[in-house]
């Protein structure tokens, strides 16, 4: 039951990242409508993740970032547009099938989402019991290697309160890797947090894809974790109700490959600034070279 992270899943996920993998996106949004009644939020979004892939989803405040992410798991039903993962239609499958689907989802809620009366590993332990006919022993085995995967190694017994912010999330994140979900969805995972615990998780977002395959997707509007995780973004703007960029940010920043607005979102209206969190030039072989391993203390 040991987790994979050997070179052959690590060149998978490299490949499927540069699309050279398996033709079939793991995530496909076609013309989707989002709407609160007939108050429409967001028309004609279309987007395609290669899997192995993380997507980010930016946006000012306001703009539909989450109640993306609920369309995208289920939480709001698609009423104009239609959403696939690899390739079967999950907003037009039967509601058994649909909760099939969600089976193979992973979820990250603001603030853990965690409860307070379980303990961490009761927390990690519970879509387990309740979707698998595993043995006890069997899911205490696998909760201990969640919790492992995630820096908690030995605070199983732990209840929320007693954790930080950090770690609260990091357990959420071990619960949402229970069932070794396909896909992950993070409602901004660094909200709240400060800047290096923000970094460390950032960093086992980057694990977690490469050495899984996993394809994930994050809502959030943090530039220095934008600039780290994402291979490929969507920018949602809120004034012409449209999806105005999809691509890799680090492209989209420069001049004259994105909508104005994109390029002074990342750059934070200062288009003479280095971007938060993008490595200088010249620097940045020497960066990614002297990395060594992320550290779990969060």
């Amino acid at each position: 039951m040991a987790v994979q992270s050997n070179s052959v899943v690590e060149n998978q996920s490299i490949l499927s990242r540069n699309g050279l993998a398996d033709s079939t996106p793991a995530i496909e949004v076609k013309d989707l409508e989002m709407a609160y009644g007939s108050y429409v939020l967001m028309r004609n979004i279309s987007f395609t993740v290669s899997t192995g892939q993380v997507l980010v989803i930016m946006g000012g405040s306001g703009c539909g970032k989450s109640t993306l992410l609920k369309y995208l798991i289920g939480l709001k039903e698609v009423e104009k547009g239609e959403i696939f993962y690899h390739g079967r239609s999950f907003s037009k499958a039967a509601p058994e099938e649909q909760e099939e689907m969600q089976r193979t989802f992973g979820v990250l809620y603001q603030g853990g989402a965690l409860w307070s009366a379980l303990t961490l590993a009761e927390n990690v332990a519970l879509p387990l019991e309740q979707y698998s006919k595993l043995s006890r022993g069997e899911i205490a085995e696998i909760v201990s290697i969640k919790l492992a995967l995630v820096g908690l190694k030995g605070f199983e017994e732990f209840y929320p309160a007693e954790i930080s912010g950090g770690m609260r999330k990091r357990a959420g994140l071990a619960r949402a890797m229970a069932l070794d979900p396909a896909l992950l969805f993070f409602d901004e995972p660094s909200a709240g947090l400060d800047p290096l615990t923000s970094r460390r998780l950032d960093d086992l977002i980057l694990r977690l894809r490469d050495s899984l395959g996993t394809t994930i997707v994050v809502v959030t509007h943090e530039l220095p974790s934008i600039f780290t995780i994402a291979d490929t973004s969507i920018f949602l703007d809120a004034e012409t109700k449209q999806m105005i960029a999809h691509g890799d940010p680090k492209e989209l920043i420069k001049e004259g490959r994105s909508d104005p607005k994109v390029r002074e979102f990342l750059l934070r209206g200062d288009p003479t600034k280095t971007p938060i969190g993008l490595p200088k030039e010249d620097e940045s072989e020497t960066q990614i070279n002297s990395k060594g391993p992320a550290k779990a203390g969060f």
